[in-house]
């Protein structure tokens, strides 16, 4: 069977990053796209909303008013998923039935620009870098930390994904555990590097790079790739090239690489439907427990969930939510739609 016919019939692929299985039926969307074209984003954008709670100058929803910033800004979360000093009263369940414990952290929020109306895509690749700075500076400064284990740096973009606020922001979870995903992650890495006498996500670039179907756009130094095994429709990873655990290992020019492929990755993105694409966004770093992760590989996942247009988005749902995930949108499909976006923003042409 040739490698054209296998990926038109159903077959589950492999996630072994998560060691779990994604089933793939390529068979219902026969073409690469059979999606509506959404109509160009014209909504005005402001550069400053005196309603906006994490504008400069603004007081925020918790009462405190924010510095006339210029560049990055970065606060403790005024409601904070976690607290660094999180007590149980009294005894808690423990058994193999009911267990719980208490979890100490951090939640901060940064701020990538005070212009309200800017987003990863329409920010310069100069203006990134700093942000990548303040994401690598928060990583160190949280890892030292004895209490705290992983540092989980993210952005939900857009109302559909729960962001509450479209001022350009994300967020950083400082942990006390390794959380599950991480946790698990860092198990697979570590089994395949004990096995192969390799690194895992060596191995995956050098092999997408080689087969090059699944790229998206590359640089030197980083790769934006939809992944073998994604789930959802148009997902993909950045990965360094080279075998790096952590931001703060990342030279002058790496931390600039990582910025540039953000910004093409995602103005790509949001040229696919003329809109601001939503999408969650996650980097996964060595754990910050003290002790040496030689297996580890820098990455970062994007999850977007629009699946045909700008309104038509994906759930997981019936067997995804019974079963195993399921998606009808080949990778190479996926990554041929967004290599063959431009990287001119289309508000450009507004």
């Amino acid at each position: 069977m040739s490698e054209q016919s296998w990926q038109q019939v159903p077959h589950r692929r492999f996630n072994p990053l998560e060691r779990r299985w994604v089933l793939v039926s390529p068979h219902r969307t026969q073409r690469p796209w059979q999606g509506e074209v959404a109509k160009l984003d014209a909504t005005p954008r402001v550069h400053y909303d005196p309603q906006c709670y994490l504008c400069p100058g603004n007081e925020r929803a918790g009462g405190h008013k924010n510095p006339d910033y210029a560049g990055t800004f970065i606060f403790d979360n005024d409601y904070a998923a976690l607290l660094p000093d999180a007590k149980f009263t009294g005894q808690p369940p423990h058994d193999a039935l009911f267990c719980a414990e208490p979890e100490r952290g951090l939640c901060r929020v940064l701020c990538f620009s005070p212009d309200h109306s800017l987003t990863v895509a329409r920010m310069r690749p100069a203006e990134l870098e700093r942000v990548v700075e303040a994401w690598s500076a928060q990583y160190e400064e949280l890892g030292a930390r004895p209490d705290i284990r992983h540092v989980e740096i993210f952005e939900n973009r857009g109302a559909m994904m729960g962001a509450s606020n479209p001022h350009p922001h994300g967020q950083i979870w400082a942990t006390e555990h390794v959380p599950d995903t991480p946790r698990l992650e860092g198990e697979s890495q570590r089994v395949y590097r004990a096995e192969h006498g390799s690194c895992l996500l060596c191995d995956y670039v050098a092999r997408e790079s080689q087969a090059a179907e699944r790229i998206v756009c590359e640089n030197e130094e980083f790769v934006a790739v939809v992944p073998f095994w994604a789930v959802w429709p148009f997902e993909t990873m950045i990965l360094s090239r080279a075998h790096l655990g952590a931001m703060p290992e990342f030279s002058q020019k790496q931390r600039a690489a990582l910025a540039s492929l953000m910004q093409r990755l995602t103005t790509r993105y949001d040229n696919l439907f003329s809109t601001s694409f939503p999408y969650t966004m996650g980097f996964h770093q060595a754990p910050t427990d003290g002790e040496a992760h030689p297996e580890w590989h820098f990455h970062a996942h994007y999850y977007p969930p629009l699946l045909r247009s700008a309104t038509v988005r994906k759930f997981m749902v019936g067997f995804e939510m019974l079963g195993m995930p399921q998606r009808d949108i080949t990778p190479e499909s996926a990554a041929e739609r967004l290599r063959a976006q431009g990287e001119t923003h289309f508000d450009a042409r507004l």
